[in-house]
């Protein structure tokens, strides 16, 4: 995967042009990459957690989960929680964090900057939340598991987009790019499903102290500062304030991702010979002929044209998904199984309703969406793929494992539910899993018996 170029088509979508290449569709490739490698260390965390709280050492795997750290600043504040609560509301918030920067790096050069190319995706994300948090409530109203009606909305990139990777060219690169662009809008709603229905009793002090802090960040962006620790320790008070305000943590992490600079203090003019031509420092440095100040400079030069967003996804992309997601997953996908827990499970509603909503709910509300789109008229398929692709693709997306944990842990106080809808979780994105790649298995087979039934008409 890290190896294959991404072909012609959906970089279509938004003009073909070298420059977009270099800015648009390396970026998205490396992405995927990246995504794609960190979904094996995803699988990994989690067998590692459910063979650990289910082994004989198991109270000690709890046991560390309920181990408290405190922080004291002086006698203003003291922040006392688990580790289990360190991972969900810190480590989580640079996870976020980085998910703020994706969805900014769309916003600005990727698929969402252009209305048509986002049209397709958008719309099939919509579907993808909605029937699914539907047919959740169908078997959850009024119930003690009402309030999980978000958890079959999410979609996990890093597992969605590893179980793409196995299927290498049998998926086209432009439905890569599609199934990134549902997820990145998926999350969108899932950040928003968090900040608006899963937050605690507010603190309106807390709350006008975040909001304060946010019109900081934006007046040193209206300054053109781009020194990144001064954001960084900015960010820290945000997230404080956005964490004792009630609102959960993470959104901070969104929130300073979205109002990142996300456009370089020098933009690109070209290829690497147009730029040497403009700078001789640069193009010095390009020809081996630079001395070490001419090198300092050049680095300079080339750095002041990738913005300050797209330097921090540079840097924390891989730390997000190679370290933050595999220990939220060590932390949180421990559930002791037994004979009795599977059987109270496979009769809790809470559990079939995830099951249903992430398998069934995300197939039927992608495909039928996207499939509306096109018939309208309001966008159109990528070159190269069909319908039953997107039908493979849409059964991908029911992997909801990250944030579907992460939205349970928010919904449910009750231990007992929450087991139940991990294992629901569990089940479902294994499921999910297996019936997309058979799906995508088979897709290329029917446009080749499709090209052959057009020909033999003709």
């Amino acid at each position: 995967m890290a190896g294959e170029n991404l072909d012609p088509s959906p970089l279509t979508w938004l003009g073909g042009e070298r420059r977009l290449a270099r800015r648009v569709g390396r970026p998205v490739r490396d992405f995927l990459a990246i995504e794609a490698a960190s979904g094996v260390l995803l699988i990994s965390a989690t067998i590692i957690a459910l063979v650990w709280a289910n082994s004989p050492w198991s109270e000690s795997y709890f046991d560390l989960l309920h181990t408290h750290i405190t922080i004291q600043f002086g006698d203003v504040l003291t922040l006392d929680e688990s580790i289990e609560h360190w991972i969900n509301d810190a480590l989580m918030a640079i996870f976020f964090f980085v998910v703020g920067l994706e969805i900014k790096r769309e916003l600005v050069a990727g698929e969402l900057r252009d209305p048509r190319a986002a049209a397709l995706p958008a719309i099939g994300a919509i579907g993808g939340m909605v029937l699914p948090a539907l047919f959740y409530v169908v078997f959850n109203a009024g119930g003690a598991g009402a309030d999980g009606w978000g958890i079959p909305m999410a979609t996990d990139i890093a597992f969605a987009v590893g179980v793409v990777a196995l299927l290498g060219n049998r998926v086209p690169s432009a439905m890569k790019v599609f199934l990134l662009t549902l997820a990145i809008v998926d999350d969108i709603g899932a950040i928003a499903v968090i900040a608006i229905f899963y937050t605690d009793d507010l603190s309106v002090d807390w709350l006008l102290a975040a909001v304060g802090i946010t019109v900081v960040i934006l007046l040193m962006r209206m300054a053109r500062i781009w020194y990144i620790p001064a954001y960084v320790f900015v960010g820290g008070f945000l997230w404080l304030a956005v964490f004792e305000s009630g609102i959960h943590a993470t959104v901070a992490g969104v929130l300073l991702g979205l109002i990142t600079p996300g456009h370089p203090l020098r933009s690109y003019s070209g290829d690497d010979e147009d730029e040497a031509e403009e700078d001789p420092h640069v193009g010095a440095a390009i020809a081996g002929q630079a001395s070490a100040s001419v090198v300092r400079r050049a680095t300079f030069e080339i750095r002041e044209r990738l913005s300050v967003a797209e330097r921090l996804e540079d840097v924390l992309h891989p730390f997000s998904s190679f370290l933050i997601i595999p220990i939220f997953a060590l932390a949180n996908a421990g559930i002791e199984i037994s004979g009795d827990s599977i059987k109270d499970a496979m009769s809790s509603d809470v559990t079939i309703g995830v099951i249903v909503g992430l398998v069934l709910g995300k197939l039927v509300g992608v495909s039928v969406f996207t499939w509306a789109a096109v018939k309208s008229g309001i966008a159109s398929l990528p070159r190269g793929a069909s319908m039953t692709h997107v039908v493979g693709l849409a059964a991908i997306a029911g992997i909801g494992f990250t944030v579907s944990l992460f939205i349970t842990n928010l919904a449910f106080d009750d231990p007992t539910v929450i087991d139940e809808a991990k294992l629901g979780i569990v089940a479902a994105s294994i499921l999910a899993a297996v019936v997309g790649v058979l799906v995508l298995s088979r897709a290329n087979e029917v446009i080749e018996i499709e090209m052959e039934d057009a020909g033999s008409d003709s």
